[in-house]
């Protein structure tokens, strides 16, 4: 896919330097840039969804065919198991509304509040990819 999430797309999500982020729902359609970004950005690769140690944030692609609100909250409670104890954050890339696999945001919003986490913001990630970023708390606060 085309270069099209800018130089500064890992920074808008919230991550910084130093921090391990974990990928979840890599597919054939995710863009390519939107990854460099945010490998850019922290200095380090993402690791895959089998990893099992620690992590800073993590990275979701979510489609529409990929399950329901359910499935969702699901994913966010995978992603949260995890997360630092202090806390990170945790950002849905959904595709944008007129492509295939959209997803509203309605949805997003409530899969993260079942799963405990606070939606702090929507962020344009590239051409094709919008972010929804989303904050837990924390367990050790």
């Amino acid at each position: 896919m085309a270069a099209t999430a800018g130089p500064d797309a890992g920074s808008r999500f919230g991550f910084t330097a130093g921090q391990e982020i974990q990928e979840f729902g890599y597919d054939d359609d995710v863009d390519e840039a939107v990854r460099s970004a945010v490998e850019d950005v922290t200095g380090k690769a993402l690791v895959d969804e089998d990893h099992s140690d620690v992590v800073d944030g993590a990275l979701i692609w979510w489609r529409d065919d990929d399950g329901d609100d359910t499935d969702l909250t699901d994913l966010l409670m995978d992603a949260l198991d995890n997360l630092d104890d202090a806390g990170g954050t945790i950002v849905v890339l959904t595709p944008k509304p007129g492509r295939g696999g959209h997803v509203g945001p309605a949805v997003l919003e409530e899969a993260a509040r079942t799963a405990g986490l606070q939606p702090t913001g929507a962020v344009s990630a590239s051409e094709d990819w919008n972010g929804l970023r989303l904050l837990s708390r924390g367990r050790g606060r």
